[in-house]
């Protein structure tokens, strides 16, 4: 697993990476990670339960996270890891991490299959979204496997990574087989219904998202005022930082409504289920999202979800389970009314979507699903350097020759390494931490 996302930082991709290597270890395979150091006390190796080997590459990040792409400074590193570990696939994941972009151009020299996971949405027409897209179908023209975690996100990366080839019946442009979409999962124990029901005389409405404006915090600061002033039994309770807040806390002063909506700042992921369990509707504003995983946790903690219907989030729960809107202020409106009046009413049952949530999603199935897909990539042809070059020519009049260049530099600079320190001198691992022989001798 190769990322620049990862833990102690905490999000949707870290958690996913973590859950998801856990499972396949359970599994009876070898799961390595190979991520940024965060200075000063992970850097190096480290281990993480159950037996996950971490790899602290030091290089220093510059925004959200993500490290510089450079190409060439990650593959020294690159080539004594994998080679020490016997890694035979590579699993990058994010669109935005550069890293996992340079691993799947490495690995190809190592005879190492590769597979990318795209875990975001993302847009065409702004100048941040041109070039992400360019780099990622360069990272994409030759890797063995796309895995995406909803059918929307799907259609996004094909688009985006041009992941398309001739069909052999015509000349017409198909999608490559090798696209699959597995989606998210959640700890169901972790997210359970409160232990008494929680009162319906004052519904309280939690709301557990960055306050940034693709969140569609805008949205909220518009419709909490009305929908205070709409139910007077009805209260928020926000959670979360970023930079919208302000606008938060000038909406909640500007209306008087410090005692209906209670800011909580933010919220460690361990402490989001003690919010959950306060309210009895879940609100999600955003403006774009691939999956919603805090919508899944919220459901799976019993409340009624309220959501825009946006990305991937119509694929996520039963329609019984969850209120759409448009959106738009008005339309938002509507759907919170439709949910005060079914939590109102009584006809949500917290206990029954706790069980139908955990039966829908779980770590086990996904790692079950993933390793099919590393089953397949094994088993297919790899291409040869040949023909990743042909196929990198085919980026476009500027972005082919010049990825084309990096590639075969890439390559050269790969050999270089090779006779300056050869492959049988290296330190290989031959033992592995075994987490019943820890138990043992504890």
């Amino acid at each position: 697993m190769i990322s620049d996302f990862f833990h102690p930082n905490v999000g949707g991709v870290e958690n996913h990476i973590f859950m998801l290597s856990a499972n396949l270890i359970r599994r009876g395979h070898k799961v390595i990670v190979i991520t940024h150091s965060h200075p000063p006390d992970r850097v190096g190796v480290r281990w993480l339960l159950p037996g996950l080997k971490v790899y602290y590459i030091p290089f220093p990040t510059i925004a959200s996270s993500a490290t510089l792409p450079n190409y060439f400074t990650f593959l020294p590193y690159f080539r004594v890891i994998i080679a020490r570990e016997h890694i035979h696939l590579v699993h990058a994941h994010a669109s935005l991490s550069s890293l996992g972009q340079e691993a799947i151009l490495h690995a190809h020299h190592l005879g190492v299959r590769t597979v990318f996971t795209d875990h975001s949405l993302f847009g065409f027409e702004d100048a941040a979204s041109i070039l992400t897209n360019k780099l990622l179908a360069a990272a994409l023209r030759n890797v063995d496997a796309v895995i995406c975690v909803s059918h929307t996100g799907r259609e996004n990366t094909v688009l985006r990574g041009q992941l398309f080839e001739k069909s052999e019946d015509s000349s017409a442009l198909v999608v490559r087989p090798n696209v699959y979409v597995i989606p998210n999962a959640l700890v169901a124990e972790q997210f359970t219904p409160a232990a008494e029901p929680v009162s319906s005389e004052t519904i309280y409405i939690v709301v557990l998202s960055r306050l940034a404006y693709r969140k569609g915090i805008d949205l909220l600061v518009a419709t909490a005022p009305r929908i205070c002033s709409s139910f007077p039994n009805v209260n928020f309770i926000v959670g979360g930082d970023g930079p919208k807040l302000n606008d938060l806390l000038q909406m909640r002063e500007q209306h008087l409504l410090q005692d209906r909506i209670e800011l909580l700042g933010p919220v460690r992921h361990r402490d989001v289920q003690d919010v959950l369990v306060r309210g009895s509707i879940f609100l999600n504003t955003s403006l774009t999202e691939s999956f919603g995983i805090a919508i899944l946790e919220a459901a799976c903690a019993g409340l009624y979800v309220v959501s825009t219907r946006v990305g991937g989030v119509p694929e996520i729960l039963p329609k019984d389970m969850i209120s759409f809107a448009r959106p738009e202020e008005d339309d938002l409106i509507r759907a919170i009314s439709e949910a005060v009046a079914i939590i109102s009413k009584g006809q949500h049952n917290p206990v029954e979507a706790h069980q139908r949530v955990k039966d829908f999603y779980n770590w086990a199935d996904v790692a079950e699903r993933t390793e099919i897909v590393y089953d397949a990539v094994i088993k297919s042809e790899q291409k040869d350097l040949w023909t990743r070059i042909q196929r990198t020519m085919e980026l476009g009049p500027f972005a082919g020759p010049i990825y084309t260049i990096i590639l075969v530099v890439d390559c050269l600079f790969f050999l270089f390494l090779e006779w300056l320190m050869p492959r049988h001198d290296l330190d290989f691992v031959q033992m592995h931490w075994e987490h019943d022989n820890f138990v043992q001798v504890r």
